[in-house]
């Protein structure tokens, strides 16, 4: 299993992004959550095999219809999310 850690930047409070991408990751199978943080991006945390997390990590750079992505910070994550299936913080 391989886990990320994603901060989106851009216009992605607001429009829907933390529900779309709980559809998008329980579509998946992945595990994780996502929030809002409080400077205006968006945070995830995301497990899962290789090729669905990859799948995420480019629905992710269009998002939800409204959404505009200016930026996607991604690192590999020692700590897998606790529990299964995905969640919205």
């Amino acid at each position: 299993m391989n886990a990320r850690h994603l901060r989106i930047e851009g216009r992605v409070q607001g429009v829907g992004y933390r529900a779309w991408m709980l559809r998008e990751a329980s579509r998946l199978g992945l595990s994780g959550w996502v929030r809002n943080r409080a400077d205006g991006s968006v945070e995830a945390l995301v497990a899962g095999p290789e090729p669905a997390v990859q799948a995420l990590l480019t629905a992710c750079r269009r998002g939800p219809v409204l959404a505009r992505v200016d930026r996607i910070e991604e690192s590999f994550a020692e700590d897998l999310p606790e529990g299964d299936g995905f969640r919205q913080l």
